[in-house]
């Protein structure tokens, strides 16, 4: 039995610029945190069986890889050429499609307890390439490469990625006053939308590529993520509040599905009642709300429940993937 614990993450600046679209041409620059919810996937080998046992929101009993329909399980097999009967389970503190990053998350965590079965020792470094590699050149995904890194490696990152894919990654030099008070300040709501994030993405990709204002509002995107970066680091949390609904505005000209009538409906409730500044979380049109609220905290949290949001309390998590229990 193998048991695997991966983090999901929050995009805090320069969401979009890990796309390939972009960093390809003009280099990605962005933030991310990990937080304390999680993807955790059990490995067991079925040495009794032919078949494998999956189970997630669905449940696959398959005899060969070819037949598994679940994408990411399917080639993570395949690419650790892996062909024994398993039993993998995977349990989610939230809801898949959701702007948390859980798909990534759940390939890293997978990734991870196949290495384990294998009695391979994976880097970070590695173990984050390899999920990328799956979701962007087998599988073709739109997406880019930020939440695979952030599962990996978990905390508060800064990505540069240049124009070849390679990604640096390093810590934020960020106090831990200034994690507390965002701590404080920072909420996430839950809007009841799931959406694909592929969709919004590709509609972002395609506008960028014929318009020339989607390249420059992708530009602006970046330096936003440069100056979050400054203001954490400068532990002026209140001046990342007013970065973010930059953010947000800048976000919402990408693609006309990143946001609808009902979202900013919300979004306008937060900020007549106290919020600075927010975003969704992922590619957009549902899933997750973040906002920063640091006066009248209670008001604020009641007219958001009010209007049918969920409140999901979390913390930051500074561990990335891990194998919690290796029998």
């Amino acid at each position: 039995m193998i048991v695997t614990k991966t983090p999901l993450r929050l995009p805090i600046g320069g969401g979009g610029t890990d796309l390939p679209f972009y960093y390809s041409k003009n280099k990605g620059f962005l933030i991310t945190a990990t937080i304390n919810k999680y993807i955790y996937i059990t490995l067991h080998e079925r040495k009794f069986y032919q078949e494998s046992l999956l189970k997630y929101s669905q449940i696959e009993n398959v005899k060969s890889i070819e037949e598994i329909k679940h994408t990411r399980i399917r080639e993570a097999l395949r690419f650790l050429n892996i062909h024994d009967p398993l039993e993998i389970t995977s349990i989610a503190d939230v809801p898949a499609r959701t702007g948390l990053g859980s798909s990534s998350s759940f390939l890293v965590g997978l990734l991870h307890a196949l290495h384990a079965y294998k009695r391979e020792f994976v880097s970070i470094a590695n173990l984050a390439e390899e999920a990328c590699k799956i979701d962007l050149e087998v599988l073709k995904e739109p997406i880019g490469k930020q939440d695979q890194y952030a599962a990996a490696y978990g905390g508060m990152l800064q990505m540069e990625i240049n124009q070849k894919g390679k990604v640096i990654v390093s810590r934020l030099d960020i106090t831990q006053d200034t994690i507390e008070e965002l701590q404080r300040n920072l909420f996430l709501f839950y809007t009841g939308i799931t959406r694909e994030a592929s969709e919004v993405l590709s509609d972002q990709k395609k506008n960028a590529e014929t318009k020339h204002e989607s390249i420059e509002g992708m530009d602006q995107i970046k330096q936003i993520g440069i100056e979050i970066k400054k203001a954490l680091e400068n532990g002026d949390t209140r001046r990342f509040g007013e970065w973010l609904n930059v953010h947000w505005e800048t976000k919402k000209t990408l693609s006309n599905k990143m946001t609808n009538p009902q979202i900013d409906k919300w979004y306008n409730l937060a900020i007549e009642n106290g919020a600075i500044g927010g975003k969704v979380m992922g590619a957009g049109g549902g899933g997750f709300l973040m906002f920063y609220c640091d006066k009248n905290q209670k008001e604020f949290r009641k007219a958001m429940a009010s209007s049918g949001l969920k409140e999901l309390e979390f913390k930051f998590e500074f561990d990335g993937s891990k194998v919690l229990f290796n029998a």
